[in-house]
């Protein structure tokens, strides 16, 4: 089993409403109070209390596995989610609940959004951008998804996405064509001008403030709508055709590897799959962890083994291993969040079909 390690000393009070959580500039006072015992390792842990707020806490409040009684699956569930397993193979292999690492992978995906915050590169971005669309779905194929991705053209760094849900299109038969309608009489109608926007708000993230851009795409219709939205850039927008060779000497083809990474590591989004994913939630708290691991943990090359995509932007001076990853807690109270990924890890992103969908409002828990 691995184990995140606590600090000796407590960096900071954990309670977001004290002073002393995000204060780096003053002396914060601490005393201990005692020890508690639990059933996992480490079976002793150290008590603290903060002199300023008299909030009580401990070594385990810092630790990945906070509030967890199967902190041994989180190092296990990080190669089964991206070795292309799906929940109910990972539960019956680990002799667990499928919504034990169900609610294991959602914590997983939220501590990799924070890790991205925390070691991105900073603005402007410094090499030519491909952005593009690969298509998914939730729920059923009447509920189609489009992930928007943004990666690096040199460095095939992915620098982030966001989600678009769009109306199911392509050749359908009459009885096909009624139960859409149907659907959407009872649930809505997806907004056509999601892409536009969703993509103009990706790009504003991955390029925050003012700068010349390079950006490749294909030659979808919405994404110049989308550059228009973006008066902070000058953009130099470059389109290829999606039907050219998907080779090495496209200039898509960072994107275009990602595309096939993402299909063949998940299994919720294999072509033809009884994996799917049943909530668009779930599938981007998935997709966030295979982020970190392709930024930071995967080498460029998998052949010769050399730099991570964040080495090569500087970012970073060695590949993250999984005890590293998992080094710490990481508190989204200490983050600034951007808005477009702030519904991500409080878990805001809604299925249609489902009425009621749950968000991350736990008091304790990461």
């Amino acid at each position: 089993m691995t184990e995140s390690a606590a600090p000796q000393v407590p960096p900071f009070c954990p309670n977001p409403s004290c002073r002393f959580h995000r204060d780096r500039n003053t002396v914060w006072r601490f005393t201990r109070a005692g020890f508690f015992s639990r059933q996992q390792p480490p079976h002793q842990v150290q008590r603290y209390r903060c002199c300023h707020c008299r909030r009580h806490f401990s070594d385990q409040t810092f630790r990945t596995s906070y509030w967890l009684k199967r902190p041994d699956l989180l190092p296990v569930l990080i190669g089964r989610l991206l070795g292309c397993s799906a929940y109910r193979q990972i539960a019956r292999e680990l002799q667990v609940s499928p919504q034990t690492v169900a609610l294991q992978a959602e914590r997983l995906g939220r501590h990799a959004l924070l890790f991205h915050l925390r070691h991105r590169p900073p603005s402007p971005v410094r090499e030519p951008l491909c952005l593009d669309s690969f298509i998914s779905f939730e729920w059923s194929q009447f509920y189609p998804t489009a992930y928007h991705v943004a990666v690096g053209q040199d460095s095939h760094f992915f620098h982030g996405f966001l989600d678009s849900e769009l109306r199911r299109s392509g050749r359908m038969t009459q009885g096909q064509r009624r139960r859409r309608a149907a659907l959407e009489a009872q649930l809505g109608r997806p907004d056509p001008r999601a892409t536009e926007r969703d993509c103009a708000a990706l790009l504003a993230e991955v390029a925050p403030t003012a700068q010349a851009l390079e950006l490749w795409t294909d030659e979808h219709t919405d994404y110049p709508l989308a550059v228009r939205r973006l008066p902070h850039l000058s953009v130099t927008h470059r389109t290829i055709s999606s039907r050219a060779a998907r080779t090495a000497r496209n200039p898509l083809f960072p994107v275009n590897l990602l595309d096939l990474l993402v299909r063949h590591s998940e299994a919720n989004h294999k072509r033809e799959t009884i994996a799917f994913s049943k909530r668009r939630q779930s599938a981007i708290e998935r997709l966030w962890l295979l982020l970190v691991w392709r930024n930071y943990m995967k080498s460029f090359s998998e052949r010769k083994r050399d730099a991570s995509p964040a080495m090569r932007l500087g970012v970073l001076d060695h590949r993250v291993s999984v005890p590293e990853l998992l080094a710490k807690r990481l508190f989204p109270s200490r983050f600034t969040i951007p808005r477009p990924w702030r519904r991500h890890y409080w878990r805001e992103v809604p299925t249609r079909a489902i009425p009621r969908c749950r968000r991350h409002q736990l008091a304790f828990a990461a």
